[in-house]
């Protein structure tokens, strides 16, 4: 009887073929080699120290592969179990380079044949299970923001991720590290997660994005009650401790979760031994104090915002103008810092209403009307001495690649789809996929090229991951085979050419 439409049919083969569908992943594992992802995981996470079974670079390792291949759930790791192909160089990577004692060890974790290249589903539940603190949960109180205190194992992720940053920027002589904060809303349906300010059930990561290597640079797992700006110094603290040696020199970013008080002298200050004092720019809350101090400045003083354009400078409609303004909170002590403070402004065109519906249109923006004209308002405060319209397009630069991110995050990466109702197991799961993002994007900076630094995983794994190909194990060596005259085969041995020529971190 056939099977369907067409004249043709599906049947599964008797014995392994060595076919893959992921012909182009292996260069990953090329990469993560050449970082010391492995070495690293085992080195700050230490989780499966000693006792048998999977350790936890093979453990972190395979939930990253998983990420990068298009898997956004735990039970997505018996697809990549089932590629022959792919499962025969994993095995052979994991052990590639390492001595004889550390090979016998490995196999010895084993009581009886290891059998499998990748773990299970229910060992992963487990793994993941070992990030999550139970105790924690007790210390919630109602009404009062909560983040639980991350245990050993999970502070261990930011060491790995500090690993990671030390070896992109190593690459490339950096002395400048320009960090962008910014919260993300991860929706979900679990019954443990709570209610965001947009009223649905989620959680909130905190991000902090290091804009000159196009990498997160650390990451705080957050409840969705928890605001944007909960202890956001604490976390900005932690991220500058990631920063490798030869960093000179840091400006900070953010939105207006940023406006905190305590945040920014520190910033002003130099509080900070080993930086000094820190440039920032940060949208400021628009208070009706704030919009006084706009409707205050002379018309004079607003200067048009130009965008080039075919290298042609064009009016943007939007002005800006320095304000003069001190916020209530700062303005009691006359030794405490100084900050400018800047308006931009951009007319809103009347738009025609339903019947009925005049009090339903609600604005997401600050608006005021000044001399007649109804505008669309923001401010920013700033320690920097910049021309205004420089700053602003400077400030504005963040608003593009760290939401970019997040969507990658969410949409291309299994940050969107987290597998637990224990809060530390979606936290290991959201740093895991962290690390994946980072690994993905040192690879279109370093290894692929500018042209493909904008391009989204989509394209990435049409192009590179997921190649048909057959491996073959010949002399001792693995051979991936593409189908004869295939156009990525150029592209895969330049870049494992380009991987191979990447400097290491020193050892230790």
């Amino acid at each position: 009887m056939a099977q369907g439409v067409l004249p043709f049919k599906y049947e599964s083969e008797t014995t392994a073929t060595g076919m893959t569908a992921l012909g182009g992943l292996p260069t990953y594992l090329d990469l993560a080699k050449v970082i010391g992802l492995s070495k690293s995981v085992q080195k700050h996470l230490r989780v499966r120290v000693g006792g048998q079974g999977w350790t936890d670079a093979q453990m972190v390792l395979a939930l990253v592969m998983l990420n990068l291949c298009g898997g956004d759930c735990v039970e997505d790791i018996k697809i990549l179990e089932a590629d022959d192909g792919f499962c025969e160089i994993l095995k052979k990577a994991e052990m590639h380079g390492l001595r004889r004692k550390v090979r016998r060890s490995l196999l010895q974790r084993w009581r009886k044949e290891r059998r499998r290249a990748l773990p299970s589903p229910s060992a992963i539940f487990r793994y993941l299970g070992q990030f999550h603190d139970g105790r924690q949960e007790s210390h919630r109180q109602s009404g009062k923001a909560f983040i639980p205190k991350s245990n050993e194992h999970l502070r261990g992720f930011a060491g790995v991720n500090k690993d990671i940053a030390a070896f992109s920027s190593q690459q490339h002589d950096e002395s400048i590290a320009t960090l962008d904060m910014d919260a993300t809303l991860v929706a979900t349906s679990k019954s443990e997660a709570l209610y965001c300010y947009k009223g649905y059930k989620s959680y909130q990561p905190l991000n902090t994005w290091w804009a000159e290597q196009e990498i997160v640079l650390h990451t705080e797992f957050r409840d969705g009650n928890v605001p944007a700006g909960f202890e956001q110094l604490r976390v900005f603290k932690e991220a500058l401790e990631c920063l490798p040696h030869g960093i000179e020199t840091v400006r900070l970013r953010s939105d207006t979760a940023g406006d905190q008080h305590d945040l920014l002298r520190y910033c002003a200050t130099a509080a900070n031994k080993r930086f000094g004092v820190i440039e920032f720019a940060v949208g400021c809350d628009v208070t009706p104090e704030f919009k006084q101090a706009v409707s205050e400045v002379e018309e004079l003083d607003w200067h048009p915002i130009y965008k080039l354009v075919n290298g042609e400078k064009r009016k943007t409609g939007v002005q800006w103008a320095e304000v003069c303004y001190v916020p209530n909170a700062i303005g009691h002590s006359k030794k405490g810092p100084e900050y400018r403070y800047l308006a931009k402004r951009e007319v809103l065109v009347e738009q025609r209403q339903l019947p009925g519906m005049e009090s339903q249109l609600s604005l997401p923006f600050p608006t005021m009307q000044l001399k007649g004209k109804k505008y669309k308002v923001y401010g920013i405060v700033t320690n920097m001495d910049w021309q205004g319209e420089e700053l602003i397009h400077w400030y504005h630069k963040r608003c593009g690649k760290s939401e970019q991110a997040h969507a990658v995050m969410k949409e291309d990466l299994a940050g969107g789809k987290l597998p637990s109702a224990d809060f530390g197991a979606n936290a290991a799961w959201w740093w895991i996929m962290i690390l994946a993002f980072n690994l993905n994007a040192m690879m279109k900076r370093l290894v692929l090229g500018a042209s493909w630094q904008p391009k989204r995983l989509k394209a990435i794994r049409f192009s590179l991951i997921n190649l048909p190909a057959r491996v073959v194990d010949r002399s001792r060596s693995l051979i991936i085979r593409l189908a004869k005259g295939h156009p990525s085969l150029e592209l895969l041995l330049t870049s494992r050419k380009k991987i191979a020529m990447l400097k290491p971190l020193p050892c230790g």
